[in-house]
């Protein structure tokens, strides 16, 4: 763009701050002197930074500032101004204090600095002025001045005002240290010329077409404003939805399209369903206190179909369908503990029991909460997306298709692998894991098709096909993250610049 151009492009507000920029000039003096507002300011130089005709540089500063007290006592006075103020002959402690308006931090201090400068005399609980006082009202308080000086930057500072400042920053919150970021401008080559040539020059240019002008005719003659439609311009950020969320939602809009249906159940969770129901011993290491978290109070609650009951009781202690079950002594006390549920897989008990479709697609979508040492790949509470088929002629196969599509569908990895697992519930079982970029073979899921010991007590004779998959993770291949952390992110930045879903 020719310097011409550049100028007939100038918007009213650039043109404002135009003869005010001078090299190295800062921020708050183009505000000064041109008497614009910030916002308007700093728009003009982004302007004119995309025309190439400066540089906006920032710089941090140490600046001496007020403090809340500080602000306070500019109103009313320093506290040892009132104290002297107030002391005009021999006065009880008390009598002062309530007199100068002063709290305790305030008097103690007072009396410590007035007797440092020989100002008064103290009688146990009482105070008495000398003539030094009234040589200190007479001559004032620099300390004051100096606070109606700030903010002021610390390099700034003279050796006396540097006095001031160790004296008072060891008082409550009269003055404090912050950082700022300054920022000044540097001209180019451009700028300088741009400048040079804009003075005398008209730049009184019709920036819009109306009704008016074009009636009146008095668009003639005139110079239009000239629209640079290359240029930067400030990113504008729309309202979306948090991405994690919109990812669970679209997960589970694709599993309903595909006829599924949604499973919920109680968030605090009965032993029962979440172990017992699902054929894992009372004795397993996954239910003690270390791999699962406890309800303290109330600590139990109450199974209601004493008939499931019995039929899992049953289960565990003799078997079913041939099996000779786990061979102890079940506890239906502690079958009825509650705790925080700690899988998806909770909720499947729950249904099987009920009368369900058959051939039927089920899944559930669901929170959970297990002890874990906190990670890029672990958490405390998350997700899980869980699920089972039920029908007459299922088999592994069929899970093996099942899980390898969806995983494909959901994130569009193809590099998957199937590894053979053991879960008490489950025979035969499998793991899937896909390749995540950074931190390689990442387990996704626990499948396997529910054992005759689950289904047989919950009324079930069909074969069922059921899965787990911690969605947190499948969330962390389809959003490009590297950490679980992140999903439940405040970062604007990272929120703004997220991988779309859809």
């Amino acid at each position: 763009m020719d310097l011409r151009r550049i100028l007939e492009s100038l918007s009213p507000v650039e043109r404002k701050v135009l003869p005010f920029l001078k090299d190295g000039i800062e921020l708050r003096e183009i505000i000064k002197s041109s008497k614009l507002k910030y916002a308007e300011v700093m728009r003009a130089l982004q302007w004119l930074e995309n025309k190439g005709a400066i540089k906006i540089e920032s710089r941090q500063m140490d600046i001496i500032k007020l403090g809340e007290n500080g602000e306070a006592y500019l109103k009313i006075g320093l506290p040892e101004k009132r104290f002297l103020l107030s002391l005009k002959g021999r006065m009880s402690i008390d009598e002062l204090k309530k007199s100068a308006k002063l709290d305790d931090d305030e008097l103690k201090v007072c009396i410590g600095l007035m007797k440092s400068k020989h100002a008064i005399n103290l009688y146990g609980t009482e105070i008495e002025p000398t003539n030094e006082r009234n040589i200190i009202l007479k001559h004032g308080f620099p300390e004051e001045k100096f606070l109606r000086k700030l903010p002021k930057p610390l390099d700034e500072l003279t050796d006396k005002e540097k006095g001031f400042v160790k004296k008072l920053i060891k008082r409550k919150d009269i003055i404090k240290k912050d950082v700022v970021k300054l920022k000044h401008v540097k001209l180019t080559d451009i700028g300088r010329e741009l400048i040079s040539k804009s003075k005398g020059l008209r730049l009184d240019f019709i920036e819009r077409l109306t009704p008016t002008i074009l009636k009146n005719k008095s668009w003639r003659g005139k110079i239009f404003r000239k629209y640079d439609i290359k240029v930067s311009v400030p990113r504008l950020n729309a309202g979306k939805r948090q991405p994690y969320s919109e990812f669970l939602e679209d997960v589970r809009g694709k599993l309903l399209s595909l006829g599924f249906k949604e499973m919920e159940g109680p968030i605090i969770e009965l032993e029962f369903f979440n172990f017992d129901a699902l054929y894992q011993p009372q004795n397993h290491p996954a239910r003690d206190w270390t791999s699962t978290y406890r309800i303290k109070e109330p600590k139990y609650g109450r199974l209601l179909d004493k008939n499931l009951v019995e039929a899992v009781k049953n289960a565990h202690e003799r078997g079913v369908a041939g099996s000779s079950g786990w061979q102890y002594k079940w506890s239906e006390k502690i079958a009825s503990r509650l705790i925080p549920r700690a899988h998806d897989t909770a909720i499947s008990p729950r249904y099987l029991a009920k009368e369900i479709e058959i051939p039927g697609k089920y899944f559930s979508l669901v929170r959970c909460y297990r002890p874990d040492v906190i990670d890029a790949t672990h958490g405390v509470e998350f997700n899980q997306l869980g699920g089972f088929v039920i029908d007459e002629n299922l088999s592994f196969r069929h899970l093996l298709g099942l899980l390898k599509e969806f995983v494909y569908e959901i994130t569009g990895i193809k590099e998957i692998r199937f590894v053979p697992d053991y879960f008490p519930f489950t025979e035969p079982s499998v793991q899937i894991s896909a390749k995540h970029p950074e931190f390689g073979w990442m387990e996704l899921a626990g499948a396997g098709v529910f054992r005759p010991e689950l289904t047989i007590p919950l009324g079930v004779k069909q074969p069922v096909i059921a899965w787990g998959f911690g969605i947190d993770r499948l969330a962390m291949l389809k959003l490009g993250i590297t950490d679980i952390r992140d999903l439940f992110s405040r970062d604007i930045e990272f929120l703004r610049n997220a991988r779309k879903v859809l």
